[in-house]
């Protein structure tokens, strides 16, 4: 097989990226916008040693999973990858994808709890990063195509918030009229950066934080406009990051206009959120893992609960009224912040929040003899580093109930905690993620006697 050569593929997987893989005299190729069962003519783009890409040629034979895609950025914004099929299809593969890392990365022979989807697919984010670039005339707002940091322009994304939209519309309107400059990474000049929304799902409030290259006061005359036109609008953060880096805030804040946070509730529990709080995408979703974590705790509320990972302290607290008491552990201080704030917002007394690194924390609190029954784990997408595994061995709760939004690292993860005493009991996929290629896991590990 040779690069432009044209082949004919029946596409019989998905891969997380949202590539479509066939076989061709025994090679496996990689074709976007894809589904299982497509019958197609494939054109090779690329040929390595042990497998290939390509684009669709043709389709012969269309699969039955296969619709319409929606969205006219589809194939070119970074976003969705599954919007050419149906939700069904969709959630089978995510399956398929958590159940293939626990067998082929944690060698596990247990299959998933069934996978439990959404209630709604479309306007479902309750946050939106939106970069800002330049055609040259104007400026503009969009999403990063896939693999790159091309910005592409896009009126309306399904899986945001419309409000979403009117707000950055109404923004670029007062930028290019005030000849305010789109930062340009290349040239490293320029002044906004990003448009960075946030809304609470229960409550409807919205944190707006402009992204910015330099302190300015080019946005104060849009203060004014965007709150009488949005009322939802209970905040204005101006973020400050001068870096020559990927990472969307820089280290400093200017609150424009409210205080700097916006409140919401989940599980019950009224919360606190500011620009650099970890907070799930999707709320109604989240309360959903939250819910199976705790029905996999199965507290008998005697326990010493340790959150690791804790961000604004949701996940503990929404289970603080079902322990003897909590500890929560965070990195990122204004989070430690929030979670103690949320703590004494809704009167939580047996909740202790501390600042610092997993391991390093978990470590501590080895030394200082505390033993929780119960941990409970949401690590970022690289999963836990060694030392809190090891920390969290050395600590041997009863249970640990790892939530991860990388079920790679997951099944690692969970397969060096029992080859170390634990033992999985179950584990569930739970979609938060529609039409794009993640999936959350819920896991139950138990120690061994």
């Amino acid at each position: 097989m040779n690069k432009n050569d044209v082949v004919e593929l029946e596409i019989s997987s998905l891969t997380n990226e949202g590539n479509g893989v066939g076989r061709y005299e025994g090679m496996a190729v990689f074709v976007p916008l894809t589904a299982v069962g497509d019958v197609i003519r494939c054109k090779i783009v690329k040929v390595l040693k042990c497998y290939a890409y390509g684009i669709i040629d043709e389709i012969i034979t269309p699969s039955s999973d296969r619709i319409g895609p929606d969205c006219p950025a589809y194939s070119k914004c970074g976003g969705c990858v599954f919007r050419h099929i149906s939700y069904e299809a969709e959630l089978r593969a995510k399956e398929g994808f958590v159940r293939d890392s626990f067998m082929r990365i944690g060698k596990f022979n247990i299959l998933p709890e069934p996978i439990q989807g959404c209630k709604s697919c479309n306007h479902y984010r309750n946050k939106s990063q939106l970069p800002v670039a330049s055609d040259g005339e104007s400026a503009y707002f969009g999403f990063f195509s896939a693999r790159s940091h091309r910005v592409i322009w896009l009126e309306d994304c399904l899986i945001q918030p419309e409000i979403f939209t009117e707000i950055s519309k109404a923004i670029m309107e007062y930028v290019n009229s005030n000849s305010i400059s789109a930062y340009d990474e290349a040239a490293q000049n320029g002044l906004l950066r990003h448009i960075y929304l946030r809304m609470g799902h229960h409550s409807s409030e919205i944190i707006l934080t402009l992204v910015v290259a330099k302190p300015s006061h080019a946005f104060d005359g849009l203060i004014s406009i965007l709150t009488v036109r949005f009322p939802q609008i209970k905040s204005v953060v101006l973020n400050i990051n001068p870096d020559k880096t990927n990472v969307i805030l820089g280290r400093k804040d200017i609150c424009l206009y409210g205080d700097g946070y916006i409140m919401d509730d989940m599980c019950g529990k009224s919360v606190v959120i500011s620009p650099h709080s970890f907070y799930q995408v999707n709320t109604p979703a989240a309360e959903d893992v939250y819910k199976t974590a705790a029905e996999y705790a199965d507290f008998s509320g005697n326990e010493t609960l340790l959150d690791l990972y804790c961000g604004i302290g949701t996940v503990g607290l929404s289970m603080a009224d079902r322990v003897k008491s909590l500890i929560g552990v965070e990195s990122v201080p204004q989070a430690i912040e929030n979670a103690k704030s949320n703590a004494k917002r809704n009167n939580v007394k047996n909740a202790e929040f501390i600042c610092g690194d997993a391991g390093k924390i978990s470590e501590m609190l080895v030394d200082r003899g505390t033993s929780p029954d119960v941990i409970i784990v949401d690590p970022p997408r690289k999963g836990c580093d060694g030392n809190t595994l090891n920390a969290m061995l050395r600590m041997s709760p009863k249970k640990i109930v790892y939530i991860s939004c990388n079920h790679a690292t997951a099944a690692r993860d969970a397969r060096y905690l029992c080859d170390n005493g634990y033992k999985l009991v179950k584990y569930k996929p739970m979609d938060m993620f529609p039409r794009t290629g993640h999936v959350e896991t819920v896991c139950l590990l138990s120690r061994q006697s």
